[in-house]
């Protein structure tokens, strides 16, 4: 069995577009590996074939090059979408039908009994806070509580793989808050959770990897924590009293305008103050102050993809 629970080589998607159909490279080459039981962010900017990506997954939509499997199983194989739970961007549901009964409508799709259905859909309109919605038609429905519906429609099945597609969009704090809990829930159970999501400040905190991508192509991918560690801040002391000149890896030293103060800099990462202070100590000098500052995944990610562009 496979550790992963997606893994593409070369994947590639080519559009068409326009009356003389001009061929348009959405997705180029992708080379992605998202191990089993994951929280996984798919990022980019608009255009990036984030979307592209996931329809693909999801059997959407069929590459033009290349191979992508989910559990080790092809994705042009009915039992890979079998695993897959979906919310995609903006998910449609019949506006006629009631909550419960798109919910059941699912559960018949994906192969449950009609008792098991019903007990699910009344399980997961509570845990995304529909219960008392259960009887409304969709119709009347805002977009948050469709985002909600929508949850609980990828959920149905029970799937090995979530794929979530914006799953914030339209949604107020409480909702939000509500769709993070249901991810480390899903976490904690072992499975695997894919999205994409331009609010990076929730992928740096719920996932353990990430993929970056521009242009239909990947700018990068690993551990959330590695890439923090290698560009996520800095440690400053402000010291007195050397005698030598602290020195170290990527450590920056200046010199205050006034007795005998100096300022040294260093890139941040876990153990990066405990190295800038033996540094400080070793050259006879003391501590006055220390004060780090943390870079957002957001920063981050703007300064990798401006890097990338030159």
């Amino acid at each position: 069995m496979t550790d992963a629970a997606i893994e593409t080589k070369g994947l590639r998607r080519v559009y068409r577009t326009g009356f003389f159909r001009r061929a348009v490279v959405a997705l180029t080459g992708l080379d992605l590996r998202v191990p089993r039981g994951s929280t996984f962010g798919f990022i980019g900017p608009n255009g990036a074939g984030k979307t592209t990506t996931i329809k693909l997954l999801a059997g959407l939509s069929r590459p033009d090059g290349g191979s992508a499997r989910i559990m080790g199983i092809d994705i042009s194989e009915r039992a890979a979408r079998a695993q897959v739970g979906f919310l995609p961007e903006r998910p449609y549901f019949y506006p006629h039908l009631k909550a419960t009964e798109i919910l059941e409508l699912y559960g018949a799709l994906v192969g449950l009994k009609a008792a098991e259905a019903r007990r699910r859909s009344a399980a997961l309109l509570d845990r995304v806070g529909l219960s008392e919605a259960a009887d409304r038609r969709l119709g009347g429905f805002s977009k948050g509580m469709l985002q909600r519906i929508g949850m609980a429609q990828a959920l149905i099945g029970d799937p090995q793989l979530v794929i979530l597609d914006e799953p914030m969009s339209g949604l107020d704090p409480m909702g939000r808050a509500l769709v993070r809990d249901i991810i480390g829930e899903l976490k904690s159970a072992g499975k695997t959770v894919f999205f994409s999501s331009h609010i990076l400040s929730d992928v740096e905190h719920l996932c353990d990897e990430l993929a970056l991508l521009d242009k239909g192509r990947l700018v990068t991918s690993g551990l959330i924590r590695e890439l923090m560690g290698r560009n996520g801040g800095s440690v400053e002391l402000v010291v007195s009293g050397l005698v030598g000149q602290p020195t170290g890896d990527n450590m920056n030293f200046e010199e205050v305008a006034n007795r005998g103060r100096y300022r040294v800099f260093l890139a941040s990462d876990s153990d990066s103050a405990q190295v800038l202070i033996s540094a400080v100590m070793q050259a006879g000098g003391r501590v006055e102050s220390l004060s780090s500052s943390h870079r957002s995944l957001e920063q981050i990610v703007v300064d990798v993809l401006h890097e990338d562009r030159q």
